[in-house]
């Protein structure tokens, strides 16, 4: 009984995590995944967040790691320069993005560098 209705629970945690997106300003997050099949031949469950390829888990029982080989998987087959980003929620607590430390590391020298160009005095 518990599968019946994953392919509607999985729609419902995309639309939720587009919807959440909009309240930091990114409003052309998407599903790709509509009536037949992904859009734009993604494997992404998501597009919207440039250089991002979304997966999104709502799920109480996540598998992190099942979740970032699929992710990462999906980027080799499409062969795209993109982060793999696991976005994900269980009920009653926030979004959580998880991703590899090397894309993290890449990041966050980059927010680094920005801060230095603000902050010259």
């Amino acid at each position: 009984m518990g599968k019946i209705n994953s392919k509607q629970k999985g729609k419902n945690g995309e639309l939720e995590f587009a919807h959440e997106c909009e309240k930091y300003g990114f409003m052309d997050v998407h599903r790709t995944a509509q009536t037949n099949g992904k859009l734009e031949q993604s494997l992404a469950d998501c597009e919207g967040l440039p250089n991002i390829h979304i997966e999104v888990k709502r799920v109480e029982q996540l598998n992190i790691d099942k979740a970032m080989e699929q992710s990462v998987r999906d980027l080799q087959t499409k062969k795209e320069k993109r982060i793999p980003v696991v976005f994900h929620r269980k009920n009653r607590k926030p979004w959580k993005a998880t991703m590899l430390l090397e894309d993290w590391m890449t990041i966050y020298k980059g927010y680094l560098e920005y801060l230095k160009t603000i902050n010259k005095d």
